[in-house]
């Protein structure tokens, strides 16, 4: 017996699937294994929320295979020794992987290749999770680039709209493998705080598709404006069905070339750049995870966690409408909107003046899509120590946010229902009410909280913190 082991990661679809497409060019039969090893991974392992998708991703990628006479072969790490029992368990004679670009992953990936091949096996893998690979695109000096603009000048007059391969309609297995059952593996929540990903969430080929179809119908007419506005369907909300692999941003290009609408969706395929970037950004600069890309703000000067602030922001307590109510959709859906999410990341790293650490990490827990490339390229870029970031004088205000991109507050009423009472005029600013307009409207005193930080005083302590890091 022979066979081609396709090694799932996070490219769980069959659609556009270079190592699938490779492994039936072979003739062999294919075994499609999943290994589980989030300690390789470490330190930044796939927090609670994206193990909840995980888990429902898997579950329909093994559905789309039964569907075509195969099934998802599920096995515990260590990675090495997993697809090692399955070639002795086989005789595959290769092993085919879509390639990642996350520091650990990079390293790991490069020594089993070197093994496999030493061992006589064919091993490759191949462009997958991206539309460049990080090395594909450079300055004209050969260099990694720094600034998005010319990084996505150079990248978009690359941009390929040839149709990548559609999904196989049968896939050759191996029978009688042993997989590990999904519920083992224990990526769901033994306390259920999920219902509310439920309500929002289809994870799968089928429910990316299913939103892109969603998108081009509806949000992307208004795509310019609408992305700003946190109270509406404005987005295409396909991050985590990209993270896990469920649809190709090669895909999504093909099918706004093929209905004509490239042109139209410029903007939204400039989104598509900047995680292109962000991925750019991770493989050249991997300490970037954890350190600041500006060396400079190694000496910033963070403030400590006083008072609980840290958890009061966590927890949507801030007594600042807009961050609230981002942080309270962020817990209750696993997402939360781009603007917003600029928003809170500002107070955190800005007025509260804490560790934009503290916030990568409660994100990466707590979002569905938690990406490392996107989620440490955002989080330096508003702390002002990153690659194109804003500067550090750029403080979002987030009333004057609030007020110019949720005017009415219907966003802010949906998450915070304490001020579904307050009128528009006030509902980003709620301390301005006067007692006799608090008791009018019944919202009782302390039913919600006090800004926990005075944004004028805590917005000049910022920049004079940032004045004395440039002095040194």
């Amino acid at each position: 017996m022979a066979a081609a082991i396709v090694w799932f990661r996070r490219d769980l679809r069959l659609d556009d699937h270079p190592a699938l497409q490779a492994a039936l060019r072979t003739g062999l039969p294919v075994v499609c294994a999943y290994v589980h090893a989030p300690e390789e991974e470490a330190p930044w392992a796939h927090g609670a929320a994206s193990h909840w998708w995980l888990h429902h991703s898997l579950a329909a990628l093994d559905a789309d295979l039964r569907a075509r006479g195969a099934s998802l072969v599920v096995r515990r790490g260590p990675t090495r020794d997993a697809i090692a029992a399955l070639i002795a368990e086989t005789g595959a004679r290769c092993v085919f992987w879509n390639r990642l670009y996350e520091p650990t992953l990079t390293a790991r990936d490069s020594a089993l290749k070197q093994q496999w091949r030493a061992d006589g096996l064919e091993a490759e893998s191949f462009k997958a999770h991206v539309l460049f690979e990080p090395w594909e695109v450079a300055t004209g000096a050969g260099d990694p680039y720094r600034v998005f603009t010319p990084f996505w000048r150079n990248a978009r007059s690359r941009l390929d709209t040839v149709d990548p391969p559609p999904a196989p309609a049968r896939i050759p297995s191996v029978a009688g493998l042993g997989s590990v059952p999904l519920d083992e593996l224990r990526l769901l929540p033994t306390i259920r705080w999920d219902a509310g990903f439920h309500d929002a969430w289809r994870p799968g080929a089928a429910g990316a598709l299913e939103l892109l179809e969603a998108f081009i119908d509806g949000a992307l007419a208004d795509y310019a404006t609408g992305r700003d506005l946190p109270d509406r369907a404005g987005t295409s909300r396909l991050s985590p069905h990209l993270h896990f692999g469920e649809i190709s941003p090669r895909r999504i290009v093909r099918v706004l070339h093929q209905r004509g609408l490239l042109a139209q969706a410029e903007g939204f395929v400039r989104e598509l750049g900047w995680r292109e970037f962000g991925h750019h950004l991770l493989f050249h600069f991997p300490r970037t995870t954890d350190h600041p890309l500006n060396p400079q703000f190694a000496d910033f000067p963070w403030a400590e966690d006083e008072g609980g602030v840290l958890a009061a922001w966590q927890r949507g307590r801030t007594g600042i409408p807009i961050v609230d109510a981002g942080m309270r959709e962020l817990w209750t859906t696993g997402w939360m909107h781009n603007r917003v999410r600029m928003i809170v990341a500002s107070l955190l790293t800005k007025n509260l003046r804490l560790h934009w650490l503290h916030g990568a990490r409660w994100f990466w827990d707590t979002l569905v899509d938690a990406d490392l490339a996107n989620n440490t390229q955002g989080w330096q870029w508003t702390a002002g120590s990153g690659a194109d970031a804003a500067p550090y004088f750029r403080i979002f205000n987030p009333v004057s946010q609030g007020e110019r991109f949720d005017p009415e507050g219907r966003y802010v009423k949906r998450w915070v229902p304490e001020l579904a009472g307050v009128p528009a005029k006030a509902v980003h600013q709620p301390w301005t009410l006067k007692p006799v307009e608090r008791t009018a409207i019944g919202l009782a005193h302390g039913a919600y909280p006090e800004p926990i930080v005075d944004l004028k005083a805590s917005r000049e302590a910022a920049l004079a913190a940032y004045q004395r890091m440039r002095g040194r």
